[in-house]
């Protein structure tokens, strides 16, 4: 009988996946963020204000990443899959929707990094959409530790200018000034078939929510590219 392959990268996807489980806490989670409205959304041609994506290259084929910036498995991804989807945003083939989410800040000792974090690229993608995608590869290259204060937004900004934006984006940042849509948004994470609640990172190819336990093998070509239309 031949053996079945271990899929290690899945494995390590879900073992440091985060999720919400549906219960009474997420439950009161719920309820407190439903009596908020989604406030300001970012005015920028990129920014999707229904469903919070945004959009880089305009390619007939979609992929969609919901990611936390403080999410370990999320910057594994990132490693893994960011320069195919790169690339292939920049030739045309897809559409690259990010979604910045939020569900993470229990682990940011109090500061709301997830939450901060994913304003501030609301911020980048209003002040100029081509820096969108720098300032997600950076935010992740210098990702802080899961449990810990995360980045302060000094750091933020100056890594947000470091991937081109312009001075004006610092105040947006110290602001928090998307801290209301990014928790909004973050409700319409799509939760994966079989699971208990939302996960990062979660992944849809052309409308299709990937599973990360076993779709997500850690090559692109065969995971995200082979699904295009």
């Amino acid at each position: 009988m031949a053996q079945r392959k271990v899929n290690w990268f899945a494995i390590g996807i879900s073992i440091a996946v985060v999720v919400v489980l549906i219960g009474i806490g997420a439950a009161v989670w719920w309820g407190n963020a439903l009596a908020n409205s989604a406030g300001e959304a970012p005015d920028s041609p990129a920014v999707d204000a229904s469903t919070g994506a945004i959009s880089v290259g305009d390619g007939p084929d979609t992929v969609d990443t919901y990611v936390d910036f403080m999410c370990p498995a999320c910057a594994s991804f990132e490693q893994a899959y960011g320069p195919t989807l790169a690339d292939l945003a920049a030739d045309g083939t897809i559409t690259l929707n990010i979604h910045p989410v939020s569900i993470l800040d229990r682990a940011s000792g109090g500061t709301e990094y997830s939450t901060r974090a994913a304003s501030a690229a609301y911020c980048v993608a209003e002040d100029d959409p081509d820096n969108v995608l720098p300032f997600v590869q950076a935010m992740y290259a210098n990702q802080p530790s899961e449990g810990g204060t995360g980045m302060t937004d000094d750091e933020i900004i100056a890594i947000a200018q470091g991937a081109g934006a312009s001075d004006a984006v610092a105040e947006c940042i110290t602001d928090g000034t998307y801290k209301r849509f990014v928790t909004a948004m973050t409700r319409e994470t799509p939760v994966q078939e079989g699971a208990s609640g939302v996960a990062t990172p979660t992944i849809a190819v052309n409308g299709e929510v990937l599973s990360n336990q076993t779709d997500l093998t850690g090559d692109p070509e065969r995971d995200i590219v082979s699904r295009f239309n």
